[in-house]
C-alpha cells in the first residue's frame, strides 16, 4: 500500500491537510497556485519534514512523526522531477543517467542506461551536455534519468519543470514503469486523458478526489466546479420533485428550469446549479420557446480559436462553435437552451 498523510503549516499562515493513498498508474493532484500541492511532492520525498502525519511506500514508513521517523531522501526510492535543470549541466546526458543507475551492477548499469536512451529516443543525442538539448529532450533526459534509478514513486511537478508534460510522454512512462505516479499539474484537459485518479487541491484541502474522468465529469462541491473553469454556477430553489418521472424543477431568481431528480432532498431546498458552457445551446428569441429555453440578453461575444465564447444576462455563459454563430449572429433576440441532462446539481 502507498498513502500520504501529512499535516504542515509552512509557510507561515499556510496549513496543509491532506490523507490519500496513490494507486497504480497516474494520480494526478490539481489546483490553483499556492494550494500546496508541490510541498506535497516535497513532503514525500524527504526534502520538507512535516509537522505531523505519515508517508507508506510499498507498506515501507518513509516518514512518520509520532514515531520520529524520517527516510533520507536519497533512500526513499522516490524519482522526483521538479526543476528546469534537473539533469546536472557539467555531465553528458549518458553520464547523468549512468549516475542514476550507479547502484545496480556494471553490466545492468550499461543495459538499464542503454535501454532508457533508447525507450525516450535520445541515442542521437547521449553525448550531448544538457545545453545543447531541446526543452523535450531535456524533460525525456530528467524522466530516463528518474527511471533509470528503478524508483518505486514517480514525483512530477509540471509547474516547477517548466516543461509541457503531456500524454505520449506519461504513456511512454507507463510503458517502463509499473508503480505510482503522483503528477502536480494545471492542466484539467491531460487530467482527463491520462490520470487514473484525480485529487483536487485547494488552500491545504483536499476537496475531492477519485476517478479522474469521474471526477472532472461530476464535481461534487461549488468549489471543486469553480475550479474546473464552470462559469454557469446558479443559486436555486428545489420547487418541485418528481420521483416517479425522475425529474425536479428548479426555480433561480430569473428563470425556471427543468432537471433531474435530486435524491436526498425536498421540495424547498436551496441548491447550487452548475452547467458547463459548451453544454448550453442557444437559439434565435423569434423561435417558439421549448423546455428549458431561457430569454436573455447578449452582452458580450469573444471570438477563440476555434468557439465563440457568449455572455449572456443574468449571469449566463454560453461556449458555441464559430461556425453556429456566424449563422446567429444577427439574431435581434435570444433564447438560451439548457438541456436537462446537462444540470449538475451541487
Amino acid at each position: 500500500m502507498t498513502h500520504v498523510r501529512l499535516t504542515q503549516k509552512i509557510p507561515p499562515g499556510f496549513s496543509l491537510d491532506v490523507d490519500f493513498p496513490l494507486v497504480p498508474g497516474v494520480n494526478a493532484l490539481f489546483g490553483p497556485a499556492a494550494s500546496g500541492k508541490s510541498l506535497v511532492l516535497d513532503s514525500i520525498a524527504g526534502f520538507t519534514a512535516p509537522a505531523a502525519g505519515r508517508v507508506m511506500l510499498d507498506d515501507v514508513i518513509l516518514f512518520d512523526a509520532e514515531a520520529r521517523v524520517n527516510v533520507p531522501p536519497r533512500r526513499r526510492r522516490c524519482g522526483y522531477i521538479g526543476g528546469r535543470d534537473a539533469l546536472f549541466p557539467h555531465m553528458t546526458l549518458r553520464q547523468n543517467l549512468m549516475f542514476a543507475a550507479a547502484g545496480f551492477a556494471r553490466l545492468e548499469r550499461h543495459k538499464r542506461v542503454a535501454e532508457m536512451l533508447e525507450h525516450f529516443q535520445l541515442t542521437d543525442v547521449l553525448e550531448a551536455q544538457p545545453r545543447a538539448l531541446t526543452p523535450e529532450q531535456k524533460l525525456r533526459g530528467a524522466m530516463a534519468r528518474a527511471l533509470a534509478a528503478e524508483p518505486k514513486l514517480l514525483l512530477v511537478d509540471q509547474g516547477g519543470a517548466g516543461y509541457g508534460v503531456d500524454e505520449s510522454l506519461l504513456q511512454a512512462i507507463r510503458a517502463v514503469f509499473a508503480g505510482p505516479i503522483l503528477l502536480v499539474t494545471g492542466d484539467l484537459n491531460l487530467c482527463y486523458a491520462a490520470a487514473a485518479e484525480l485529487l483536487v487541491l485547494e488552500a491545504g484541502r483536499l476537496l475531492q478526489r477519485g476517478p479522474a474522468r469521474q471526477v472532472i465529469e461530476t464535481p461534487d462541491s461549488v468549489a471543486v466546479a469553480r475550479l474546473f473553469g464552470i462559469p454557469n454556477l446558479f443559486d436555486v430553489e428545489i420547487a418541485a420533485l418528481d420521483p416517479g418521472r425522475g425529474s425536479s424543477r428548479l426555480q433561480s431568481e430569473h428563470f425556471a428550469l427543468t432537471g433531474p431528480y435530486v435524491p436526498g432532498h425536498f421540495r424547498g431546498d436551496r441548491v447550487w446549479l452548475a452547467v458547463r458552457a459548451e453544454d448550453l445551446r442557444v437559439h434565435s428569441g423569434d423561435l417558439e420557446p421549448q423546455i428549458n429555453y431561457v430569454a436573455a440578453d447578449l452582452l458580450r461575444a469573444s471570438h477563440r480559436t476555434r468557439s465563440v465564447h457568449l455572455e449572456f444576462s443574468n449571469g449566463i455563459t454560453a461556449e458555441i462553435p464559430r461556425c453556429e454563430f456566424d449563422r446567429q449572429k444577427d439574431n435581434k433576440t435570444w433564447q438560451v437552451e439548457f438541456p436537462p441532462e446537462s444540470l449538475r446539481v451541487l
